[in-house]
């Protein structure tokens, strides 16, 4: 008996550290990439105070009258956008809100509980789950969506106190919040993207345009999550910057980073397609073929992407055979290509500058659509 207790306290024991090791190991790499675009969460609202029962005791009459208070309501759960949240890395798997408290003597109502507010970057997605149907876009500051209702708060027993029951004993319980499951999808939000395959020198040339400090390195795949930089302008306009984690040829088909790539790109509202001048290594094909493998994946994905405004930069100019092959790319196109190199900062000025004005005439005609979009008042 006793050693058979012994071995299953040994597999308990067991199990329950497997489960630990697991759940530290998630922790552990979660912090240590620092970055979460994904999320599923259940929210739950608090539930409501119950209501009470209890009467008036005067002088000579216990029962002077039903006094029971009304129970708080429980509290909301609360998805709020802020700039000061870059990732969904701290945003919990189940949030549930507080209870509220139950009515007192006296016909003092118990206090409503406070909403549970969960902070989240600009620029995410609420989504029904699993249906996946859009709840909410949260894309500017302050902006909330409830994600989970609290409960009301049950009747006091004064609330059923009638003509001919002046002693009602009996009073309402508190209702059950809402239960509600998400998905929570973080999708950056930027001026210009950086769009082109892995080593083409991406974080490099953000690195250049801003004082953004991306990983570099010399091997494919160093960008694994956006990140963003900003250009700042003298008249104090701000041009944030995303660098887009590479792309590969039939990303459309979740290969690769696939959709964790191409859902950032929706975000931004214009692009910078960077092309990779060294074919010796890269072996991406000629400059033409990597920019049109780049609009194919995007056409495949979302085909209104294609008709954003967009610039042009072919990197690493300063290679030996770059500059003939940059001459041969830009006699076949009918638009404006910026030679640059990003490692040595080289025509970058020139490259901000056109990013500024096609950043200029994107808010105009933005400006002009929503001037000339009608305003419908419902009636109340």
């Amino acid at each position: 008996m006793n050693v058979c207790s012994s071995a299953r306290v040994s597999r308990l024991i067991s199990r329950h550290l497997t489960r630990m090791h697991r759940r530290c190991q998630s922790s552990w790499d979660e912090s240590k990439t620092g970055f979460v675009d994904f999320r599923r969460v259940v929210a739950e609202g608090g539930k409501g105070g119950d209501g009470s029962i209890h009467f008036l005791r005067l002088w000579r009459n216990d029962r002077a009258g039903p006094s029971g208070g009304d129970g708080g309501n429980g509290g909301h759960v609360l998805f709020r956008a802020t700039e000061s949240v870059s990732s969904l890395v701290r945003v919990p798997k189940k949030v549930r809100a507080k209870d509220g408290d139950d009515g007192r003597p006296k016909d003092c109502d118990g206090k409503s509980a406070e909403h549970a507010v969960v902070d989240v970057p600009l620029g995410t997605l609420i989504k029904a789950s699993p249906s996946g149907e859009l709840l909410a876009d949260l894309s500017e500051e302050d902006s909330v969506y409830v994600a989970a209702r609290g409960g009301c708060g049950g009747r006091g027993n004064h609330f059923f106190a009638t003509d001919t029951n002046q002693s009602p004993m009996i009073a309402q319980r508190g209702a059950l919040g809402e239960v509600r499951e998400y998905g929570v999808e973080m999708r950056v939000v930027a001026d210009v993207g950086l769009i082109g395959f892995p080593n083409a020198g991406k974080s490099t040339l953000l690195r250049a345009l801003s004082r953004a400090r991306p990983k570099v390195a010399g091997y494919p795949f160093t960008t694994l999550r956006p990140h963003i930089g900003v250009i700042q302008f003298e008249d104090y306009v701000q041009l944030r910057v995303a660098d887009i984690p590479g792309l590969i040829e039939e990303a459309h088909k979740n290969r690769g980073l696939g959709y964790g790539f191409l859902r950032h790109v929706e975000r931004c509202a214009c692009m910078l397609y960077v092309l990779d001048l060294n074919l010796g290594v890269t072996n991406l094909g000629t400059p033409q073929e990597q920019l049109e493998t780049l609009q194919e994946e995007l056409r495949h994905y979302n085909p209104n992407l294609l008709e954003r405004p967009f610039a042009v930069a072919a990197n690493k100019i300063d290679l030996p055979g770059a500059r003939s092959l940059l001459e041969s790319f830009t006699s076949k196109v009918p638009f404006q290509v910026f030679p640059i190199s990003a490692l040595n900062a080289e025509n970058i000025a020139p490259l901000i500058s056109y990013l500024r004005k096609m950043y200029d005439a994107n808010q105009e005609k933005l400006r002009k659509k929503s001037e000339d979009d009608p305003i419908v008042i419902e009636n109340v």
